[in-house]
Protein backbone atom coordinates (compact mmCIF):
# COMPACT_ATOMS: atom_id res chain seq x y z
CA UNK A 1 0.00 0.00 0.00
CA UNK A 2 1.21 3.36 -1.36
CA UNK A 3 0.54 7.01 0.56
CA UNK A 4 -2.23 7.92 -1.55
CA UNK A 5 -3.87 4.47 -2.58
CA UNK A 6 -7.04 5.05 -4.01
CA UNK A 7 -10.10 2.58 -3.98
CA UNK A 8 -9.69 -0.47 -7.08
CA UNK A 9 -11.47 0.36 -9.74
CA UNK A 10 -12.20 -2.92 -10.65
CA UNK A 11 -14.83 -3.94 -8.22
CA UNK A 12 -17.53 -5.68 -10.69
CA UNK A 13 -20.90 -3.22 -10.26
CA UNK A 14 -23.45 -4.10 -7.46
CA UNK A 15 -20.74 -6.15 -5.36
CA UNK A 16 -19.89 -5.07 -1.79
CA UNK A 17 -17.05 -4.94 -0.34
CA UNK A 18 -16.83 -5.80 3.41
CA UNK A 19 -14.48 -4.81 6.02
CA UNK A 20 -14.80 -5.69 9.72
CA UNK A 21 -14.23 -2.10 10.26
CA UNK A 22 -14.53 0.93 8.58
CA UNK A 23 -12.60 4.46 9.41
CA UNK A 24 -13.64 7.75 8.05
CA UNK A 25 -10.64 10.27 8.25
CA UNK A 26 -6.90 9.50 7.63
CA UNK A 27 -5.70 11.61 10.34
CA UNK A 28 -3.35 11.01 13.17
CA UNK A 29 -6.64 9.90 14.94
CA UNK A 30 -8.09 7.65 12.71
CA UNK A 31 -4.90 5.95 11.18
CA UNK A 32 -3.38 5.85 14.89
CA UNK A 33 -6.98 4.05 15.37
CA UNK A 34 -6.34 1.96 12.21
CA UNK A 35 -2.41 0.77 13.46
CA UNK A 36 -3.65 -0.15 16.89
CA UNK A 37 -6.64 -2.22 15.41
CA UNK A 38 -4.33 -3.93 12.71
CA UNK A 39 -1.61 -4.84 15.28
CA UNK A 40 -4.51 -6.88 17.02
CA UNK A 41 -5.40 -8.31 13.98
CA UNK A 42 -8.17 -6.80 12.67
CA UNK A 43 -8.67 -5.59 9.02
CA UNK A 44 -9.91 -2.86 8.36
CA UNK A 45 -9.96 -0.08 5.76
CA UNK A 46 -9.59 4.10 6.06
CA UNK A 47 -11.31 6.85 3.83
CA UNK A 48 -9.81 10.06 2.91
CA UNK A 49 -10.72 12.46 0.48
CA UNK A 50 -7.18 14.03 -0.06
CA UNK A 51 -4.19 12.13 -1.38
CA UNK A 52 -2.12 13.63 0.98
CA UNK A 53 -0.77 14.49 4.16
CA UNK A 54 -2.08 18.25 5.07
CA UNK A 55 1.41 20.04 4.78
CA UNK A 56 1.29 22.23 6.94
CA UNK A 57 1.16 22.25 11.25
CA UNK A 58 -1.64 22.42 13.35
CA UNK A 59 -1.04 19.95 16.88
CA UNK A 60 2.36 20.33 17.88
CA UNK A 61 2.37 18.86 22.03
CA UNK A 62 1.77 15.58 23.23
CA UNK A 63 2.29 13.85 26.99
CA UNK A 64 3.77 11.02 28.03
CA UNK A 65 1.08 8.62 28.04
CA UNK A 66 0.04 9.29 24.43
CA UNK A 67 3.50 8.81 23.94
CA UNK A 68 2.38 5.07 25.36
CA UNK A 69 -0.01 4.86 22.58
CA UNK A 70 2.52 5.83 19.94
CA UNK A 71 4.80 3.32 21.18
CA UNK A 72 1.40 0.51 20.95
CA UNK A 73 1.03 1.70 17.60
CA UNK A 74 4.67 0.82 16.40
CA UNK A 75 5.94 4.06 15.84
CA UNK A 76 7.80 5.31 18.78
CA UNK A 77 11.41 4.90 17.84
CA UNK A 78 10.49 7.04 14.63
CA UNK A 79 8.72 9.26 17.05
CA UNK A 80 11.21 10.27 19.10
CA UNK A 81 13.73 11.00 16.48
CA UNK A 82 11.66 14.02 15.26
CA UNK A 83 10.23 15.30 18.33
CA UNK A 84 11.43 17.55 21.65
CA UNK A 85 11.42 17.39 24.62
CA UNK A 86 9.38 20.18 26.30
CA UNK A 87 9.85 21.95 30.02
CA UNK A 88 6.55 22.79 30.89
CA UNK A 89 4.13 25.46 30.35
CA UNK A 90 4.54 29.31 32.21
CA UNK A 91 1.79 31.82 32.52
CA UNK A 92 3.18 35.40 32.50
CA UNK A 93 1.21 38.79 32.87
CA UNK A 94 1.67 41.32 30.39
CA UNK A 95 5.52 42.44 30.94
CA UNK A 96 6.79 38.68 30.51
CA UNK A 97 7.30 38.11 34.07
CA UNK A 98 6.54 34.81 35.28
CA UNK A 99 2.76 34.23 37.57
CA UNK A 100 2.80 30.44 37.67
CA UNK A 101 4.87 27.59 36.35
CA UNK A 102 3.81 24.25 35.62
CA UNK A 103 7.19 21.98 35.03
CA UNK A 104 6.96 18.92 33.36
CA UNK A 105 9.67 16.35 33.64
CA UNK A 106 11.58 14.67 30.69
CA UNK A 107 10.98 11.52 32.45
CA UNK A 108 7.80 10.98 33.23
CA UNK A 109 5.92 8.57 35.03
CA UNK A 110 5.05 6.59 31.28
CA UNK A 111 8.34 6.13 31.02
CA UNK A 112 8.53 9.66 28.46
CA UNK A 113 9.29 12.91 28.76
CA UNK A 114 5.65 14.33 29.97
CA UNK A 115 5.36 17.15 26.65
CA UNK A 116 7.06 16.84 23.44
CA UNK A 117 7.18 19.08 21.01
CA UNK A 118 6.70 17.82 17.01
CA UNK A 119 5.41 18.72 13.65
CA UNK A 120 1.91 17.65 12.67
CA UNK A 121 2.76 16.64 9.13
CA UNK A 122 6.29 13.95 10.33
CA UNK A 123 3.58 12.97 12.66
CA UNK A 124 1.02 11.43 10.10
CA UNK A 125 3.63 10.41 8.18
CA UNK A 126 5.66 8.42 10.40
CA UNK A 127 1.81 6.99 11.23
CA UNK A 128 0.70 6.55 7.33
CA UNK A 129 4.55 4.69 6.60
CA UNK A 130 3.47 2.22 9.40
CA UNK A 131 0.28 1.37 8.22
CA UNK A 132 1.76 1.19 4.68
CA UNK A 133 3.79 -2.13 6.53
CA UNK A 134 0.71 -3.74 7.86
CA UNK A 135 -1.45 -5.76 5.36
CA UNK A 136 -4.51 -6.16 7.42
CA UNK A 137 -5.08 -2.48 6.86
CA UNK A 138 -5.19 -0.46 3.79
CA UNK A 139 -5.49 3.43 3.44
CA UNK A 140 -7.57 4.53 0.59
CA UNK A 141 -7.06 8.18 -0.52
CA UNK A 142 -8.82 10.32 -3.25
CA UNK A 143 -12.29 8.95 -1.81
CA UNK A 144 -15.37 11.17 -0.60
CA UNK A 145 -17.92 9.60 1.74
CA UNK A 146 -21.24 10.56 0.77
CA UNK A 147 -22.96 7.82 3.12
CA UNK A 148 -23.27 6.00 5.84
CA UNK A 149 -26.08 3.97 6.89
CA UNK A 150 -27.31 0.85 9.44
CA UNK A 151 -28.95 -2.07 8.08
CA UNK A 152 -31.47 -2.50 10.75
CA UNK A 153 -30.99 -3.56 14.25
CA UNK A 154 -27.36 -5.49 14.88
CA UNK A 155 -26.72 -5.92 11.02
CA UNK A 156 -23.93 -4.33 9.41
CA UNK A 157 -23.41 -0.83 8.10
CA UNK A 158 -23.37 0.55 4.88
CA UNK A 159 -20.57 3.20 3.92
CA UNK A 160 -20.64 4.86 0.36
CA UNK A 161 -17.60 6.30 -1.35
CA UNK A 162 -17.08 8.42 -4.88
CA UNK A 163 -13.95 8.48 -6.45
CA UNK A 164 -14.47 10.74 -9.66
CA UNK A 165 -17.64 9.64 -11.09
CA UNK A 166 -18.37 6.83 -9.82
CA UNK A 167 -19.10 5.50 -6.18
CA UNK A 168 -18.47 2.36 -4.60
CA UNK A 169 -20.13 0.51 -1.50
CA UNK A 170 -18.48 -0.84 1.95
CA UNK A 171 -20.01 -2.85 4.39
CA UNK A 172 -18.70 -2.93 7.50
CA UNK A 173 -18.66 -4.83 11.34
CA UNK A 174 -18.11 -1.03 12.47
CA UNK A 175 -17.63 2.61 11.68
CA UNK A 176 -15.31 5.17 13.08
CA UNK A 177 -15.89 8.49 12.67
CA UNK A 178 -12.38 9.89 12.63
CA UNK A 179 -13.79 13.12 10.12
CA UNK A 180 -13.31 16.00 12.35
CA UNK A 181 -14.98 19.20 13.34
CA UNK A 182 -17.45 18.92 10.08
CA UNK A 183 -17.91 14.82 10.56
CA UNK A 184 -20.43 13.60 8.20
CA UNK A 185 -20.67 10.15 10.88
CA UNK A 186 -21.72 12.95 13.02
CA UNK A 187 -24.40 14.19 11.36
CA UNK A 188 -25.28 10.32 10.90
CA UNK A 189 -25.15 9.39 14.73
CA UNK A 190 -27.88 12.48 15.15
CA UNK A 191 -25.35 14.08 17.96
CA UNK A 192 -25.70 17.70 18.44
CA UNK A 193 -22.86 20.11 19.87
CA UNK A 194 -22.61 20.88 23.39
CA UNK A 195 -21.73 24.45 23.65
CA UNK A 196 -18.80 24.40 26.45
CA UNK A 197 -18.94 28.58 26.01
CA UNK A 198 -15.90 29.34 24.62
CA UNK A 199 -15.44 31.27 21.76
CA UNK A 200 -12.50 33.63 20.63
CA UNK A 201 -10.50 34.87 17.45
CA UNK A 202 -6.77 34.42 17.13
CA UNK A 203 -4.30 33.92 14.36
CA UNK A 204 -1.80 31.02 14.85
CA UNK A 205 1.97 31.83 13.39
CA UNK A 206 4.50 29.13 12.46
CA UNK A 207 7.72 30.44 11.88
CA UNK A 208 11.27 29.43 10.45
CA UNK A 209 13.87 31.34 11.34
CA UNK A 210 17.91 31.87 12.47
CA UNK A 211 17.79 34.39 14.56
CA UNK A 212 18.39 34.78 18.17
CA UNK A 213 15.03 33.84 19.66
CA UNK A 214 14.36 34.96 23.52
CA UNK A 215 12.52 31.55 24.53
CA UNK A 216 12.08 29.58 27.38
CA UNK A 217 12.09 25.84 26.10
CA UNK A 218 8.75 25.13 27.00
CA UNK A 219 5.18 27.40 26.15
CA UNK A 220 4.57 30.72 27.34
CA UNK A 221 1.09 31.64 27.36
CA UNK A 222 1.05 35.59 28.19
CA UNK A 223 -2.48 36.44 30.34
CA UNK A 224 -2.99 40.01 29.10
CA UNK A 225 -6.46 41.09 28.50
CA UNK A 226 -5.00 43.40 25.52
CA UNK A 227 -2.84 41.25 23.83
CA UNK A 228 -3.24 37.71 25.36
CA UNK A 229 -0.37 35.84 22.86
CA UNK A 230 1.29 31.83 23.40
CA UNK A 231 4.35 30.87 22.20
CA UNK A 232 6.49 27.83 22.18
CA UNK A 233 9.45 26.51 20.39
CA UNK A 234 8.73 23.33 18.31
CA UNK A 235 11.74 22.72 16.49
CA UNK A 236 15.95 23.88 16.04
CA UNK A 237 14.43 26.22 14.42
CA UNK A 238 11.05 26.32 14.32
CA UNK A 239 8.66 28.57 16.36
CA UNK A 240 5.49 28.99 16.94
CA UNK A 241 3.04 32.35 18.11
CA UNK A 242 -0.87 32.80 18.72
CA UNK A 243 -2.25 36.13 19.63
CA UNK A 244 -5.88 37.46 20.02
CA UNK A 245 -6.75 39.48 16.81
CA UNK A 246 -8.74 42.90 17.49
CA UNK A 247 -11.57 42.72 15.16
CA UNK A 248 -10.40 45.62 13.52
CA UNK A 249 -6.69 44.58 12.93
CA UNK A 250 -4.88 42.89 9.72
CA UNK A 251 -1.68 40.77 10.04
CA UNK A 252 0.84 42.70 8.28
CA UNK A 253 4.68 43.18 8.52
CA UNK A 254 4.43 45.50 10.57
CA UNK A 255 2.45 44.47 13.32
CA UNK A 256 4.26 40.99 13.18
CA UNK A 257 7.07 42.84 13.79
CA UNK A 258 5.41 44.76 17.00
CA UNK A 259 3.91 41.04 18.35
CA UNK A 260 7.01 39.30 17.98
CA UNK A 261 9.44 41.97 19.69
CA UNK A 262 9.38 40.65 23.30
CA UNK A 263 11.29 37.42 21.58
CA UNK A 264 12.87 38.28 18.47
CA UNK A 265 14.24 41.46 16.38
CA UNK A 266 12.85 41.55 12.83
CA UNK A 267 14.79 43.91 11.26
CA UNK A 268 14.68 44.26 7.64
CA UNK A 269 15.81 41.55 5.83
CA UNK A 270 16.03 39.53 8.68
CA UNK A 271 15.77 35.37 8.03
CA UNK A 272 12.38 35.20 9.23
CA UNK A 273 9.82 32.81 6.99
CA UNK A 274 6.69 32.43 7.78
CA UNK A 275 5.50 29.00 6.88
CA UNK A 276 1.72 29.51 7.50
CA UNK A 277 -0.75 32.15 9.39
CA UNK A 278 -4.09 31.16 9.66
CA UNK A 279 -7.13 32.74 11.14
CA UNK A 280 -8.68 30.28 13.79
CA UNK A 281 -12.13 30.58 15.98
CA UNK A 282 -10.70 28.51 18.86
CA UNK A 283 -14.05 26.68 20.45
CA UNK A 284 -14.95 24.53 23.45
CA UNK A 285 -17.66 22.01 22.29
CA UNK A 286 -18.68 18.33 23.22
CA UNK A 287 -20.99 15.66 21.33
CA UNK A 288 -23.92 15.39 23.18
CA UNK A 289 -23.82 11.64 22.28
CA UNK A 290 -20.59 9.52 20.59
CA UNK A 291 -22.03 6.35 19.12
CA UNK A 292 -25.49 5.21 17.30
CA UNK A 293 -25.39 1.31 17.29
CA UNK A 294 -22.27 0.17 15.27
CA UNK A 295 -21.06 3.66 14.45
CA UNK A 296 -18.96 5.76 16.89
CA UNK A 297 -17.30 9.53 17.02
CA UNK A 298 -13.55 9.96 18.05
CA UNK A 299 -11.21 13.04 18.01
CA UNK A 300 -12.67 16.59 16.99
CA UNK A 301 -15.64 14.63 15.36
CA UNK A 302 -16.61 14.55 19.24
CA UNK A 303 -15.17 16.88 20.97
CA UNK A 304 -13.18 20.45 20.08
CA UNK A 305 -11.17 22.05 22.56
CA UNK A 306 -9.03 25.47 22.81
CA UNK A 307 -5.17 24.91 22.21
CA UNK A 308 -4.28 26.21 25.07
CA UNK A 309 -3.25 22.81 27.50
CA UNK A 310 -2.21 20.94 24.29
CA UNK A 311 -4.51 18.44 24.83
CA UNK A 312 -6.55 18.55 21.70
CA UNK A 313 -4.76 16.11 19.72
CA UNK A 314 -3.83 14.13 22.83
CA UNK A 315 -7.66 13.71 23.62
CA UNK A 316 -8.60 12.20 20.10
CA UNK A 317 -5.51 9.43 20.55
CA UNK A 318 -7.00 8.63 23.93
CA UNK A 319 -10.05 7.78 22.25
CA UNK A 320 -8.73 5.64 19.84
CA UNK A 321 -6.73 3.89 22.44
CA UNK A 322 -9.53 3.12 24.28
CA UNK A 323 -11.95 1.94 21.49
CA UNK A 324 -9.66 -0.01 19.73
CA UNK A 325 -8.82 -3.33 22.17
CA UNK A 326 -12.42 -3.02 23.07
CA UNK A 327 -13.46 -3.65 19.42
CA UNK A 328 -10.72 -6.24 18.80
CA UNK A 329 -11.60 -8.22 21.97
CA UNK A 330 -15.73 -8.16 20.03
CA UNK A 331 -14.71 -8.88 16.76
CA UNK A 332 -11.66 -11.10 17.86
CA UNK A 333 -12.47 -12.98 20.67
CA UNK A 334 -16.55 -12.70 20.69
CA UNK A 335 -16.52 -10.37 23.47
CA UNK A 336 -19.98 -9.24 24.36
CA UNK A 337 -21.30 -6.17 22.60
CA UNK A 338 -21.84 -4.37 25.81
CA UNK A 339 -18.23 -3.84 26.72
CA UNK A 340 -18.33 -1.32 24.13
CA UNK A 341 -20.70 1.16 25.80
CA UNK A 342 -17.93 1.86 28.31
CA UNK A 343 -16.47 3.94 25.45
CA UNK A 344 -18.19 6.72 25.81
CA UNK A 345 -19.08 6.13 29.55
CA UNK A 346 -15.29 6.21 29.93
CA UNK A 347 -14.19 8.68 27.50
CA UNK A 348 -16.83 11.52 27.68
CA UNK A 349 -16.03 12.63 31.40
CA UNK A 350 -12.07 13.25 30.31
CA UNK A 351 -13.01 14.99 27.49
CA UNK A 352 -15.10 17.14 29.06
CA UNK A 353 -13.01 18.11 32.29
CA UNK A 354 -9.72 18.95 29.58
CA UNK A 355 -11.69 20.94 27.49
CA UNK A 356 -12.89 22.69 31.04
CA UNK A 357 -9.11 23.23 31.87
CA UNK A 358 -8.26 25.00 28.60
CA UNK A 359 -10.94 27.02 29.00
CA UNK A 360 -10.03 28.46 32.33
CA UNK A 361 -6.61 28.86 30.72
CA UNK A 362 -8.29 30.60 28.07
CA UNK A 363 -9.96 33.00 30.42
CA UNK A 364 -6.60 33.09 32.68
CA UNK A 365 -4.71 34.49 28.93
CA UNK A 366 -7.83 37.35 28.57
CA UNK A 367 -8.51 37.88 32.32
CA UNK A 368 -4.82 39.21 32.97
CA UNK A 369 -2.90 38.33 36.33
CA UNK A 370 -5.67 38.52 38.77
CA UNK A 371 -7.51 35.53 36.42
CA UNK A 372 -4.33 33.88 36.24
CA UNK A 373 -3.25 33.52 39.80
CA UNK A 374 -6.75 32.21 40.24
CA UNK A 375 -6.01 29.76 37.40
CA UNK A 376 -2.87 28.33 39.34
CA UNK A 377 -4.86 27.64 42.72
CA UNK A 378 -8.03 26.21 41.26
CA UNK A 379 -5.42 23.68 39.30
CA UNK A 380 -3.95 21.64 42.11
CA UNK A 381 -7.05 20.25 42.71
CA UNK A 382 -8.71 20.25 38.92
CA UNK A 383 -5.58 19.08 37.34
CA UNK A 384 -4.65 16.33 39.59
CA UNK A 385 -7.94 14.52 39.17
CA UNK A 386 -7.55 14.34 35.39
CA UNK A 387 -5.70 11.02 34.52
CA UNK A 388 -3.59 11.81 31.95
CA UNK A 389 -2.81 15.64 32.18
CA UNK A 390 -1.76 15.17 36.18
CA UNK A 391 2.01 15.68 35.74
CA UNK A 392 0.99 19.34 35.44
CA UNK A 393 0.08 19.72 39.31
CA UNK A 394 3.33 20.29 41.30
CA UNK A 395 3.93 21.97 44.48
CA UNK A 396 5.19 25.00 42.84
CA UNK A 397 1.20 25.62 41.78
CA UNK A 398 0.41 26.64 45.42
CA UNK A 399 3.11 29.11 45.69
Amino acid sequence: MTEDQTAPRDTPPGRVQHRPVVIVGAGPVGVTAALLLARRGVRGVVLERHRDVYPLPRAVATDDEVRRILQAAGIHEEFAEVARTARGLRLLDARHRVIAEFPRSPHGHHGFPQTSMFDQPELERLLRAALARRPECELWGGVEVTGVRHEGDGGPVRVTVRQGGSEHELSADFVLGCDGAGSITREVVGAVWEDLRFEEHWTVIDVRTSLPVRCWEGVDQVCDPHRPATFMRIGEDRYRWEFRLRDTEHLDHELLRELVAPWADLSDGADFHVIRQAQYTFRARIADRWRRGRIFLLGDAAHLTPPFVGQGLCTGLRDAHNLTWKLARVLQQGADERLLASYERERKPHARQVIRLAVAAGWAMTGGQDSAAALRRAAVGAVCRIPGVTGLANRNLSH
